[in-house]
């Protein structure tokens, strides 16, 4: 085999195995899951600026986002083999928190949190 059917085979190999590591990334990334969803105080009316906290239980990592003008908050990324607790906080007052389970297969998980209680 003369040396440019060789770099030739060895650049196609190079790219079939390139090209099955993009495929498998993104197939792993297909796999997260984002959690989304609005924080309401007790007269059911949207709360901006309300920090939004969810936690891994595998891990403990903690993220939290800031709601936005219309009182929506959404986390990316997420590991589906993993639960979540998640809860919101403003000024002296909370919401009930919540689990987002393992075993709930969606890819994106909607949650209303409701601040309705002073914080403890």
């Amino acid at each position: 085999m003369n040396l440019s059917r060789r770099i030739a085979w060895v650049f196609a190999a190079l790219l079939l195995v390139s090209t099955l590591s993009l495929a498998q990334g993104s197939k792993h990334e297909s796999h997260l899951r984002t959690v989304r969803g609005i924080v309401l105080n007790k007269d059911e009316s949207l709360v901006s600026g309300a920090v939004v906290f969810l936690k891994n239980m595998r891990t403990q990592v903690v993220q939290s986002r800031i709601t936005d003008d219309a009182g929506t908050f959404r986390f990316s990324g997420l590991d589906p083999n993993a639960d979540y607790e998640i809860h919101a906080v403003k000024d002296d007052s909370q919401s009930a928190t919540r689990t987002v389970s393992s075993f709930d297969s969606r890819k994106e998980i909607i949650v209303t949190l409701k601040i309705d209680r002073k914080r403890s």
